[in-house]
């Protein structure tokens, strides 16, 4: 049995200039991007939804990355555009980082990911720190929507046999669907929109529903998704009797709010 703590652990920050490595459409509406570079050397993601911030420029754009001073990061003026990012996996021997954009949308990230082709350049800082959160829970709940298939899946990678996973998530069309790999006994729910904007309370639903049969005893619970939704999907959890204390709510982004990325709490 696992002592059920939830660890942080923080890591050294550094800001890294990367290029391009590889590009790859994994669906209609996510697009993979490989990065390499010698500053990609001691990189750390211990945590399945760990984020590292990207500065999106167009090529052959100047940027001047932020500095460490002794109180944290020291931004130029103006300060840089930056988005937080999942990474979907490093791999060490290799020297690769990979990250999955959702695309279509717009928005200085999006429109980088969308005309980024080998030899581009990113710059990407951090992760400071990980949330490492035991495997060995009975039921792991998952909740999201494109933005969180990332984490999902990288969460789901790492579980173990014996242990069930649900997951719930919203997504634009069918063809926006991902096969998931696991040794997780896995249930996956999907929610498409189908050109309709206003699903959040078919998410919302769908989880509901979904989560009923799951046991409370030995859960933990995640969500990410708009800030909003996000919010509104942790009081239903906790009103079904999902422990708080066992559970993760982010609002990944924010309807009208470019950029934003926040925890959810009470």
């Amino acid at each position: 049995m696992s002592a059920r703590e939830i660890r942080r652990i923080r890591h050294e920050l550094k800001f890294r200039r990367l290029s391009v490595v590889s590009v790859e459409a994994v669906t209609p509406t996510l697009k993979r991007v490989v990065l390499g570079g010698d500053d990609l050397v001691g990189f750390v993601s211990a945590g399945f939804d760990d984020h590292v911030k990207i500065f999106p420029v167009k090529d052959g754009e100047t940027l001047h990355l932020p500095t460490l001073g002794p109180d944290g990061p020291v931004f130029p003026e103006p300060r840089p555009v930056s988005r937080d990012y999942t990474p979907r996996a490093y791999d060490a021997e290799l020297n690769r980082l990979t990250l999955d954009f959702v695309i279509g949308h717009g928005g200085p990230a999006t429109e980088w990911a969308e005309a980024a082709a080998p030899g581009s350049i990113l710059s990407v800082g951090g992760p400071r720190g990980s949330f490492i959160v035991p495997t060995d829970y009975a039921d792991h709940v998952l909740i999201g929507d494109e933005t969180a298939l990332p984490a999902i899946a990288r969460r789901l990678e790492e579980l173990p046999a014996g242990v069930r996973a649900l997951t719930v998530i919203e997504v634009k069309s069918a063809a926006s669907r991902l096969a998931f790999t696991t040794r997780a006994d896995l249930t996956t729910i999907w929610v498409e929109r189908n050109g309709d904007n206003g699903q959040a309370d078919a998410l919302v639903s769908a989880a509901k529903t979904a989560a009923a049969d799951v046991s409370r005893e030995d859960a933990y619970v995640w969500i990410a998704t708009e800030a909003q939704v996000a919010k509104t999907l942790r009081i239903a959890m906790v009103e079904m009797g999902f422990d708080p204390k066992a559970m993760k709510a982010a609002g990944y982004w924010r309807l009208g709010d470019m950029g934003s990325h926040e925890v959810i709490g009470d």
